[in-house]
């Protein structure tokens, strides 16, 4: 690694190259930035000829890393590819993990390899959703999903917009997070990676290799079937959609896994879900923005504005929340 990469680096970096080099025996090594999410941890690939690995920078002040270790040892255990812990400092947050790959499946996705790359994700989902079993994941229970609904009021409308719930419209969202909280609580519950997109999947061998996995909970069959469709950072046509979440319950009715039986009631569940979601996510790419200072993501929420859009507009039961977005002005 050249000197001027070497300044160039703050103190946690260079501490976390110290580590990986010292748990790999290596004198040198080449080492820069792999990748960064939207949380405070960072990512860093250490090179040594045509070997490669991934630190992990997890401040331990700001991020557990136990949550990491413990999601990580599941998904191999149920012959996922995810990345292998090879050594760990918790004290100063500091992983040395395997190489799963430089591209994520968001990088390389086109109208062409779309059905194939999709294929693969599902095949892993499925497989993922076999090995949950009860009391080994926090249970993605009613009071975590209306904090995380509370995320949409708090950080999206009185942040981002500036505006604060009338009396009416409080009552609009009110009746809205009751059903969305309910129809998601009466789901069958598996192990809910919680983030299964095309972001979080790598172009790997054997496909995919599956990261971003520490905040697994164990909840809705559905949750992770519209993370991995409707997309935070990609949107594909209603068609293909329909396709991809067709062949999901059709895998799944395969594999005996708990999936309604009556595909049009997977299909209201999937989009209720959604809802929850999206409704979610709005709030947590203002928070990024506002309380962490990274403001890319908020070019992502026209989207999910229009995936809700989707879905509530001419849907009697979801009027309530119909009503509250038009009166906040927000339109696909």
């Amino acid at each position: 690694m050249t000197a001027n990469i070497l300044t160039a680096l703050d103190a946690r970096a260079q501490a976390a190259r110290r580590f990986a080099l010292q748990a790999l025996s290596l004198a040198d090594a080449g080492f820069g930035p792999a990748s960064a999410d939207a949380s405070f941890r960072r990512y860093f690939r250490l090179t040594a000829g045509a070997d490669s690995w991934v630190v992990m920078d997890a401040p331990p002040e700001r991020e557990d890393c136990k949550p990491f270790l413990h999601v990580a040892q599941l998904l191999l255990d149920a012959g996922l590819n995810g990345p292998r812990v090879l050594a760990q400092d918790l004290e100063q947050g500091f992983l040395l993990l395997s190489d799963l790959g430089h591209q994520t499946f968001l990088h390389v996705l086109t109208g062409d390899n779309a059905d194939a790359l999709f294929t693969a994700a599902i095949a892993a989902l499925v497989q993922w959703q076999q090995a949950s079993r009860p009391d080994v994941l926090p249970p993605y229970d009613p009071a975590l999903l209306a904090r995380e609904l509370a995320l949409f009021p708090d950080w999206y409308v009185a942040k981002h917009l500036g505006r604060s719930f009338t009396p009416q419209q409080q009552g609009w969202w009110d009746e809205t997070c009751a059903l969305l909280i309910a129809r998601a609580s009466a789901q069958s519950r598996v192990f809910v990676h919680r983030d299964y997109m095309p972001r979080n999947l790598m172009l790997s061998t054997p496909n995919p290799g599956v990261l971003d996995f520490q905040d697994a909970v164990y909840g809705p069959i559905s949750y992770d079937v519209v993370s991995l469709f409707k997309d935070a950072f990609a949107s594909w046509p209603a068609e293909r959609v329909a396709v991809w979440r067709k062949q999901y319950w059709d895998a799944a009715r395969a594999a005996d896994l708990p999936v309604p039986a009556d595909y049009s009631a997977f299909v209201r569940d999937f989009d209720l879900m959604g809802l929850q979601r999206h409704l979610k996510v709005l709030g947590i790419f203002a928070r990024i923005n506002y309380r962490d200072g990274k403001p890319h993501y908020l070019a992502d929420t026209p989207r999910f504005i229009r995936y809700v859009r989707e879905v509530v507009d001419g849907d009697a039961e979801l009027l309530p929340l119909k009503q509250l977005f038009d009166s906040l002005d927000l339109h696909a």
